[in-house]
């Protein structure tokens, strides 16, 4: 008897610890305070149903994955320029893009016309994103937004934004909050817009009334041009062009960031003589042509125990980078997109 109940006690102190463990996020989001707070300020703001969005709360749990994935790696290593690459300008991405590409001709030379994005980087948006359609992400966009809104600190104000985002469009398209998937960061469809960004820059390209950015390429294709045209892409201007860079101010011209600021000739009047490399894939101009005397960023991407490769980026290398902001990105988009032109 005495053993029964020492084992009926260490039951109930198991049991006692567990619940101390479990976080109110676990048990239910609608009773946390700030999320009590977040469903006053979207029924003040925008006059939702307090009790609707309470109940939705209420059935949505964390989910662990979504926190895994956005967490930082614990040993994050060395920034390395050419595994970056690898992982995007590979021969099932270029096959597949250019597939894309001949599946949907009339549709992306309609964007390009009308937007004056170049075919390739449209393309090529959409294989670094989702490998066209074969990476959307399976998770429940309002829980995993959910997740990062309220219970990961580091970035809760964005997730929140992007939260109310999601509860607009959803009432905006008529549809279930909970009828929207995507990645565990909540992007949706082919291009992997955030809300926001699909409520601002997602098209109805072709023309059926409505934007589907999962089941119509077409107004993933239009939508990828009408997000670059929206934040300053120029029509047949130069993106960037892989140079030398040599002299005492490099440092501190890096240092300046990647939105464009001096043109070359101001560069070499600040110390940095930079000069064309080549004509090769990663370059935009033949070789011999003078450099384009537009405002450019000295853009560093570093491997180690290799030479640090260099381009001088101009405004639509930055405007790639409004898409996801890191040179690496607008890089590898780039050279995607240079395989992608290249005939078969």
């Amino acid at each position: 008897m005495m053993r029964i109940i020492l084992l009926l006690a260490a039951i109930a102190v198991g049991a006692d610890a567990r619940a101390a463990s479990t976080s109110p996020a676990e048990s239910s989001y609608a009773e946390r305070a700030e999320v009590k707070a977040f469903i006053v300020e979207m029924r003040d703001k925008h006059a939702f149903d307090a009790d609707v969005l309470a109940a939705l709360f209420r059935r949505t749990r964390p989910i662990p994955a979504v926190i895994k994935a956005i967490m930082p790696p614990r040993d994050p290593g060395v920034r390395s320029w050419h595994a970056y690459r690898a992982r995007f300008v590979e021969p099932i991405r270029i096959a597949a893009g250019r597939r894309f590409m001949r599946l949907h001709s009339a549709e992306i030379a309609a964007a390009e016309s009308r937007f004056g994005v170049p075919a390739e980087i449209i393309a090529a948006i959409i294989g670094v994103e989702t490998i066209y359609g074969r990476h959307l992400g399976r998770f429940g966009t309002f829980a995993a937004l959910t997740t990062l809104a309220f219970d990961y600190p580091p970035r809760a104000e964005l997730f929140r934004r992007e939260l109310e985002e999601l509860l607009l469009l959803a009432r905006e398209e008529n549809r279930s909050l909970l009828s929207y998937t995507g990645s565990y960061a909540g992007a949706l469809g082919l291009p992997q817009f955030l809300p926001s960004s699909r409520r601002r820059y997602a098209i109805d390209f072709d023309g059926d009334g409505r934007i589907d950015l999962v089941g119509s390429p077409a107004d993933a294709i239009g939508s990828v041009a009408s997000f670059l045209a929206s934040h300053g892409w120029q029509k047949d201007a130069p993106i960037a062009v892989a140079v030398s860079v040599a002299g005492p101010g490099v440092e501190a011209m890096i240092a300046e960031g990647i939105t464009p600021q001096r043109t070359p000739r101001q560069m070499e009047e600040a110390n940095v003589v930079v000069r064309e490399v080549g004509a090769g894939d990663t370059a935009t101009q033949a070789l011999g042509d003078p450099l384009p005397e537009q405002p450019a960023a000295v853009i560093d991407l570093v491997t180690p125990q290799a030479a640090t490769e260099y381009r001088l980026g101009y405004r639509n290398f930055y405007v790639i980078t409004r898409y996801n902001r890191s040179s690496f990105y607008a890089a590898a988009v780039m050279d995607l997109a240079a395989e992608l032109a290249k005939s078969e």
